[in-house]
Parts: C-alpha cells; sequence; structure tokens
C-alpha cells in the first residue's frame, strides 16, 4: 500500500524541481504572456490612469498637459489592444496555442487546488507523478509546440483522473465561496473607492455633455453606507463649494442626480439676476458668449437638439467653472432665495442654470426647496473617461451620437 504524502503545494514542488535555465526561460514567457494578453493594455491604462487623477486632483493647474499625455497613452492603449485583437483571431498557431495554454493554467490550477484541499490523502508518488507531468506541459507550453503540449496536456488530465478524480467534484460551498468573493470584491470597490455614472441629461452643460461617462471618488467624504444614506465617519474632507457630485435623491431614492454643490452648512444662498450670492457676496463672473450652442436631447422624440445659451465663467469660492443662462431669460431681474442651508447639509445646482431640477426646484419633487443630506452624497465626480455623446466616431450611424474622443480623460472641474 502505497504510503500518503504530506500536504502539497503543487505550485512550490514546481518551483523547486526548475532549472537556472527553465527559470529564465519562464520569466521571459511569462513576460510575453502578460504583454500579450488583452487585459494588457486596459491594466497599463489602469495603473497610468490612478497617478493622473490624484495629480489632477491636487494640482488643477496640471491638467493643461497632463491631460493630452493620458489621452495620447489612452488611444496608444485601444491600438494596442485592436493590435492584440486581430493578431490572436487572424493567426491560427496563435489562436491555438492560447486555448491549450489557458486549458493547460485550469487543469495545473485545478491540481494545485485538490492537492491543498485533500491535505495528503493523494499518495507521494501520484503526487510526484503529477508534479513531473505539470512542470513537461509548462515547458512545452513555453516552447509553443501545438502538438506537444497537445500530447502533455492529454496525459496530465489522465494522471489527474487517475489520481485526483475522486476529489474533483467541485462542491455547492465551493461555487458559493468563489461567487462570494467575486461580489464582496466588486461590492467594496463601488462603495468604498470608485464607481462610474453616466450622465443622462443636460443640466451640467457645458461641464458634463450627455453620454459622458465619469467616475465617482467614493472615498473622500468618507464610507457611505448604502440604502441606510449614513456616513459613519469622514477620510479626507467634507463636501466644498464647486465640487461636483453624485447623489441619491432624497426627495425621489429611485434616482441618482449629478449637481454642483453651491452651499455648504450654514451657508445663506442667493440668486439675483442669474448670480449666485453667498452669505452676501456675490461670486464672479465673466461673459464668454451670447450665442454659444449646446446639444441636448429630447427623450421623447429620440433625437438631438441645437439650443442657443449664454455662456459665462464662474468663479464659486476659486473654483472656476462654465455656466449657461437661457438667452430669453438673461435680461429677467429674477431674484431666487434666500436659502439657509441646514447642518449637514448641501445646497446644489446644475451648471445649465435654467434647465436643472435641482435645490431650487426641490430635486423634482413637490417641495419649493430641498437639500442634499451628507448620507444621500455618493462622491465627487473626478474626470471623464469614457463619451458616448453628441458628435464623435461612427455618429453618422446612430443618429448623431458617436464616441467623442476628445471628451476622453476630461477633468471636472
Amino acid at each position: 500500500m502505497n504510503a500518503a504524502s504530506p500536504p502539497v503545494k503543487l505550485g512550490a514542488a514546481m518551483a523547486a524541481r526548475r532549472t537556472p535555465e527553465q527559470l529564465k526561460a519562464r520569466r521571459q514567457w511569462v513576460w510575453r504572456e502578460m504583454l500579450t494578453s488583452l487585459w494588457a493594455p486596459l491594466s497599463l491604462l489602469g495603473i497610468a490612469f490612478v497617478p493622473y487623477v490624484t495629480l489632477i486632483e491636487v494640482a488643477p493647474s496640471t491638467a493643461g498637459w497632463a491631460q493630452p499625455a493620458m489621452k495620447g497613452f489612452g488611444l496608444l492603449m485601444v491600438a494596442y489592444f485592436v493590435a492584440l485583437l486581430i493578431w490572436r483571431n487572424v493567426s491560427p498557431k496563435e489562436k491555438a496555442i492560447r486555448q491549450l495554454r489557458h486549458d493547460a493554467r485550469e487543469l495545473i490550477a485545478e491540481d494545485e487546488r485538490i492537492l491543498a484541499r485533500v491535505q495528503g490523502k493523494v499518495p507521494a508518488q501520484a503526487s510526484e507523478r503529477i508534479t513531473e507531468q505539470a512542470l513537461r506541459v509548462e515547458t512545452a507550453s513555453m516552447e509553443g509546440d501545438v502538438a506537444r503540449l497537445q500530447a502533455e496536456v492529454k496525459t496530465l488530465e489522465a494522471l489527474t483522473a487517475e489520481h485526483l478524480g475522486a476529489y474533483r467534484k467541485q462542491s455547492a460551498w465551493d461555487f458559493i465561496g468563489g461567487f462570494a468573493k467575486a461580489l464582496l470584491i466588486a461590492l467594496v470597490i463601488r462603495t468604498v473607492i470608485v464607481e462610474p455614472y453616466r450622465i443622462p441629461s443636460g443640466s451640467m452643460l457645458p461641464t458634463l455633455q450627455i453620454g459622458d461617462q465619469v467616475f465617482v471618488n467614493k472615498f473622500i467624504y468618507g464610507v457611505r453606507i448604502p440604502f441606510l444614506n449614513v456616513v459613519p465617519f469622514r477620510i479626507v474632507r467634507a463636501p466644498a463649494r464647486g465640487d461636483v457630485i453624485v447623489f441619491n435623491n432624497p426627495v425621489d431614492e429611485s434616482k441618482d442626480f449629478i449637481k454642483r454643490v453651491i452651499g455648504v452648512p450654514g451657508d445663506t444662498v442667493e440668486i439675483v439676476d442669474g448670480v449666485v450670492v453667498i452669505n452676501g457676496q456675490p461670486q464672479p463672473r465673466q461673459l464668454v458668449s451670447t450665442d454659444y450652442v449646446v446639444h441636448n436631447w429630447n427623450e421623447q422624440g429620440g433625437e438631438w437638439f441645437d439650443e442657443e445659451e449664454v455662456l459665462y465663467r464662474e468663479d464659486l469660492a476659486g473654483v472656476e467653472h462654465a455656466t449657461l443662462q437661457n438667452a430669453v431669460q438673461q435680461p429677467s431681474k429674477a431674484r431666487e432665495g434666500p436659502f439657509v442651508v441646514p447642518a449637514d447639509h448641501v445646497f446644489v445646482m446644475g451648471d445649465n442654470r435654467n434647465n436643472s431640477l435641482d435645490s431650487r426646484y426641490g430635486l423634482g419633487g413637490p417641495i419649493r426647496v430641498a437639500y442634499v443630506p451628507f448620507g444621500h452624497i455618493k462622491g465627487k465626480a473626478m474626470v471623464v473617461w469614457l463619451s458616448l455623446g453628441y458628435g464623435g466616431l461612427l455618429s453618422n450611424l446612430f443618429g448623431g451620437t458617436g464616441l467623442r474622443v476628445d471628451r476622453f480623460f476630461e477633468p471636472v472641474r
């Protein structure tokens, strides 16, 4: 009767048997596999994106050169991805060897999981045979010989069935555990780190275009507990005037809105002749154009239409940004407010001042004025990472909607 082996880690056993020449060849092969994976351009883009966002948040003035550089790098990664995709599908050998390598990795990973789980129940001789065969599979994979790799994988499959067949059936708990881990990681990322948000309307024109996809910084104001709408502790700072925030509408919690913070707790906000007045101090704005054209979307008709607006450059407590005023309503002497912002709330408005269901108008609800509680704020909009809006690539084929390359990595100011 064969003696049982001690607990085996297949990866460690394979590493112990590799010669220095095999180790060097494997390192080169691993790098080649990484750089020819479809994940390579996406990973490189993600790695570059983190310092880019950090830079433009900490030093906004750097966006003038950082955005074109990031945009160029992003387009290079798109070209990289497309080239890999074409090469992997046009070359029959590459297509075949990649599939075999995938099967080999899955089989070796399965053997490693089983050997770790059964904790020495497999005979030592069987573990040795599996380890040696896994090394042969790895060598054939590095050499890129389709026929040999196919034969070696088939042999390893036979050994696995012979010695580990009784343990191969995946339990329901294994499946549930794997699914739960993936779900937990996704929830942590979306709840604590970053979340995408699509701009659905023209209320933030011209700062944000309809169809812009923005990344939302989820941790800057503190970790928010979804559904409970509670922020137990603050991480970086409280929402500040000028921040563009995404929030769960307190009047209609089935909807998320994106607006600009105008007033913070304790502020008295008024709008006089279109000028924002905070605590009695008018916020400076400069006229830029009296016939600025924006592209809006008609949801009922399902089509784009042009609107002529008056464009201003507003300075809100040191945060400069563009705003629009309706040309027809421009000469009016309207006064809105005063609005006194309560504790732990903010007063928000859209940059498209005459076309925004914001705090002035009850956030679309029946009440006269509505403030946004801190607990409903999901985060601060950081940067446009994708834009499918008016014009751009292929817009002629899709009713005027196309890929807006010019919007890529646009900082949200």
